[in-house]
């Protein structure tokens, strides 16, 4: 902006100031934000996966798991700025409310899943393969205009707070189980709750489109 700003001339000088003020206060806001995620949520998330195992019950763990993934992508700015626009756009169609929960219902199972793959030692390319054929599969019953939208649905998942959590999540599930890798156990979980928000708008397509 600033080599545009000296190279094309019609750049009123009064928003080219508001600009600039604008983008650091951006920078400076995201980096408030990402240090209290650094400082409060990635430990929470280590603390909570390192304590799952520890709960004896696997159908607690899993309820847990999902609990918590549900409320951190509610709690996801990404996500309810997807749902705004979504709504918008639809004129109230596709009620945003009604997409966070299927986002985030989405989110839940997909990391309860990757909680008892760890448990059970299921290798995450077989799960990743199964969830992005249903993803493929899906396409072709869901309404063309749900397919944007879920596939969007994936991608602000992956924003600066629900990321974060599920790898630090993973980080602290595996490192309490003995002989595992947390480099190698934890990769693909991004991913892998990358596809649940897909597979369940796609499938609010098919049933309410």
């Amino acid at each position: 902006m600033i080599v545009l700003q000296i190279f094309i001339p019609g750049i009123p000088v009064t928003s080219f100031l508001q600009f600039i003020i604008g983008t650091l206060m951006v920078i400076a806001g995201l980096f408030l934000f990402l240090t209290g995620v650094k400082i409060g949520l990635l430990p929470l998330g280590e603390m909570i996966g390192s304590h799952l195992p520890k709960l004896g019950s696997i159908l607690l763990i899993l309820v847990i798991a999902f609990v918590v993934g549900f409320s951190v992508t509610v709690a996801e700015p990404d996500v309810r700025v997807l749902a705004y626009q979504v709504d918008l756009v639809s004129n109230g169609a596709i009620d945003r409310t009604f997409l966070i929960a299927a986002v985030a219902l989405g989110v839940g199972i997909f990391i309860s899943l990757g909680i008892l793959r760890l448990a059970l030692n299921f290798p995450i390319q077989g799960l990743l393969g199964i969830s992005y054929l249903a993803i493929l599969v899906l396409s072709f019953f869901t309404p063309p205009e749900f397919i944007p939208v879920a596939f969007d649905s994936g991608g602000v998942t992956t924003g600066p707070l629900t990321t974060p959590f599920i790898l630090a999540l993973g980080i602290g599930t595996v490192s309490v189980l003995g002989g595992r890798s947390s480099l190698a156990n934890s990769f693909g979980w991004v991913g892998l709750a990358s596809a649940g928000p897909i597979i369940a708008v796609m499938l609010l397509g098919v049933f309410f489109g």
